[in-house]
């Protein structure tokens, strides 16, 4: 009898650190993957300035920006414990919308387009100031595909959703993840 009893207190004397460890370890890990540095409580998102019309075969969408600099907030906010400040920010992101266009992908044999892609490009610059060695500047492109029988504004939101979700998904990776 005590025999068990010491086998019983030795047993939970070697769970009591596991435990510990592993309730303290969910505490550094994040399911999101982000690493968050050290005191960084706060994030910024500055608006990001639709140009691509200063770039030839590109086109002004009226809202990307808009709707580009709120999929980025959103994501942020999502995948980690930050608030969104706007102003003097932990860490800041901003840049601008760089292209913006549609090209044709395929020819038939009638020589038009059978496949047409739209394209996005963002350049972001993103600012620890916790830690100025993480400061970056990047710039991020992504492409949605479709038949040259539709128009851009018959593909517009599931493109635009699929572009977003790749280029925020990209930048969180790049400045938080470190994938």
């Amino acid at each position: 009898m005590i025999m068990n009893k010491s086998k019983k207190y030795i047993k939970i004397a070697l769970l009591v650190p596991l435990v510990f460890l592993l309730i303290w370890g969910c505490g550094i890990y994040s399911f999101t993957g982000a690493s968050i540095p050290p005191g960084t409580e706060t994030f910024q998102v500055n608006y990001f300035e639709n140009q691509a019309g200063n770039r030839p075969g590109s086109t002004v969408e009226p809202g990307l920006d808009r709707d580009f600099t709120i999929a980025l907030q959103d994501l942020l906010l999502n995948q980690t414990n930050l608030s969104l400040v706007n102003s003097d920010g932990d860490l800041i992101y901003e840049g601008e919308i760089t292209e913006y266009s549609v090209t044709p992908m395929a020819a038939t044999a009638a020589i038009t387009a059978a496949q047409n892609r739209l394209k996005m490009s963002v350049k972001l610059r993103y600012f620890n100031t916790k830690n100025e060695e993480d400061d970056m500047e990047k710039s991020y492109s992504f492409f949605y595909d479709f038949p040259a029988e539709l128009q851009v504004y018959d593909v517009r939101d599931a493109a635009l959703k699929e572009i977003f979700d790749r280029i925020t998904q990209d930048i969180f990776n790049d400045t938080l993840a470190r994938w």
